[in-house]
Formats: C-alpha cells, sequence, structure tokens
C-alpha cells in the first residue's frame, strides 16, 4: 500500500485559550489513525483479545511545525519507518497536514506488542504480520535488528 490517510474533524473543545490546536489533540489524533489503520485490516480489539496481544508505546514524540486554527482542514497519514522483521517491534510516523499540503506537525511513535495475560513482551501472532505487511513503507524504511 502507498498511503494511508484520514480525514479528521477539528472540534472546537480541540483548541485551547490561544484558539490553537492543544498539543494532547495531536497525539489523539495519531492513535486514533493507527487504530482505524489495524481496524481496516483485520487486527481489530476482538482478534487482539483472542490472541491475547496488545500494542504499546515506548516513545511518542510530536513535531509541531504550523498551527491548526479552527476551520483547518486536516488530514493524518501513517508510514511505517522501522521495524523488526516479525513486527514484535516498530516505529510509525504519522503527518498531520491542514488545508491540503501544509505539514502542521510530525508525530513518532516506537511500539512493541505485550502480551495481555502475562503483561510481558511478546513475539506477535502471525495476523500481526499479515496487517503489518499492508502498512505504507517510508520513503527511509528500515529492518532493525
Amino acid at each position: 500500500m502507498n498511503d494511508f490517510r484520514i480525514d479528521i474533524q477539528l472540534r472546537w473543545s480541540d483548541l485551547d485559550p490561544n484558539f490553537h490546536l492543544r498539543h494532547s489533540v495531536y497525539y489523539d489524533w495519531g492513535a486514533l489513525c493507527r487504530v482505524d489503520f489495524l481496524n481496516r485490516f483485520s487486527l481489530d480489539s476482538v482478534i487482539m483479545q483472542q490472541h491475547q496481544v496488545g500494542p504499546i508505546l515506548f516513545r511518542e514524540e510530536c513535531v509541531f511545525k504550523r498551527e491548526v486554527v479552527y476551520g483547518d482542514k486536516i488530514t493524518i497519514d501513517l508510514k511505517l519507518i522501522k521495524s523488526k522483521r516479525n513486527y514484535a517491534r516498530w516505529s510509525i510516523q504519522h503527518t498531520i497536514r491542514k488545508n491540503e499540503d501544509v505539514i502542521s506537525a510530525i508525530i513518532t511513535v516506537d511500539g512493541a506488542w505485550i502480551n495481555t495475560k502475562e503483561r510481558k513482551l511478546a513475539v506477535p501472532p502471525g495476523i500481526v504480520e499479515t496487517t503489518f505487511n499492508e502498512m505504507p513503507r517510508h520513503e527511509n524504511f528500515q529492518w532493525i535488528d
């Protein structure tokens, strides 16, 4: 897949007292995009519960480029930037754009899978590999050991 992008509905409650987007909303949009991707590619919460795995984050970073204000048209995408070959550890980058082509923020997350019963890091089941194989790759994507 070359691209995965969703439209975001900007709400009045997403704004701060300066009338631009609250910083924490960017992170919420990143989570929304990742979960939407997983759901669309057959890795929803029911499947994860059946396999007793779930994604966790080790690091989440946002670089703010241009402010978002009420009335801006917002999209967010998702690209895999690096991963172990079994997808046990991975990094994903989101680019948030306003009004078609203005980059507002770039979010980078580093994550893994946890066994939800044992509460330990886990090698994910095959359905994860199937889903992550559908994820768009960043132009500088790399496998990690």
